[in-house]
């Protein structure tokens, strides 16, 4: 059996990490070197950093603050925001990550699956999918268009949960798959920061509709809810970032209370 994967966030924001509620109301959590250190001696699975500002802001990711975080860790790490191009990608691999995120660039242009998986491989190509649920399926509202009947109970955010669109999370995950993608990173803006469970019906329809690896992210509050996500929700592994930025738990608590519920954990 595939063990599971316990993954700490690092949300980067101008050289910062910064953690918030639904993707605002950013506070400081510390320097991401100095935390993703931290991360690697706890004995995280893998660590992923987002530049959550660089789509939004129309500018590249942060090559060396990537640089200094690869230089602390020893785990897989995962680099997204900002990346528009196969160009961008080769710039993160090269500056220190394992794999490399793609999102608003990849709804605009799907292809950008492709040309990244064929060039390095599936294994690097991460789908970041920001998902909230639609408030009125029947007048889902996107700027500059006419309001619509929504496709499906959840609808996808680009540009750093800044830009709606009308595309559907599992569909866009299935399509993903078909273009090359060697793993999915699924947010619920909902649950983010909220602290009372991940959205464990978003994750299960993209878990039972993927044959790749799916990131549940958003929403973790107590150790059961790490455990809801893998078994209710299907996922593959379990993102957090407040709850380890503010010491509220540990990596290795968290890991510990998986392996206790017969959740196969590396190094547990």
């Amino acid at each position: 059996m595939l063990t599971r994967r316990v993954i700490p966030c690092l949300d980067v924001d101008a050289g910062r990490v910064v953690k918030g509620v639904s993707f605002v109301n950013l506070r400081d959590a510390g320097d991401p070197a100095e935390l993703a250190a931290l991360y690697d001696s706890e004995g995280a699975d893998e660590l992923v950093f987002l530049d959550i500002t660089a789509s939004s802001d129309d500018r590249d990711t942060m090559v060396d603050v990537v640089r200094r975080v690869s230089s602390e860790v020893f785990i897989p790490l995962t680099v997204g925001g900002g990346i528009r191009t196969v160009d961008d990608m080769r710039r993160m691999l090269e500056a220190g990550a394992d794999k490399v995120g793609v999102n608003s660039a990849a709804i605009r242009d799907p292809e950008l699956i492709s040309r990244c998986s064929k060039e390095f491989g599936a294994q690097c190509v991460v789908l970041a999918i920001d998902a909230k649920r639609v408030v009125n399926p029947a007048l889902l509202r996107i700027p500059g268009e006419e309001p619509r009947l929504a496709e499906a109970p959840w609808q996808v955010f680009t540009h750093g949960g800044r830009r709606p669109t009308a595309v559907d999370p599992v569909k866009w995950a299935k399509l993903a798959e078909d273009l090359g993608a060697g793993e999915i990173l699924l947010t619920s803006m909902d649950a983010d920061g909220q602290k009372t469970g991940y959205d464990l019906e978003l994750t299960a329809a993209v878990s039972e509709n993927v044959g790749i690896p799916v990131i549940a992210s958003g929403g973790a509050g107590e150790m059961e809810h790490f455990y809801d996500a893998l078994e209710t929700g299907k996922a593959d592994a379990v993102l957090a970032a407040s709850l380890f930025h503010f010491g509220e738990m540990r990596v290795a608590e968290v890991k510990s209370y998986l392996a206790e519920r017969q959740v196969p954990m590396r190094g547990a």
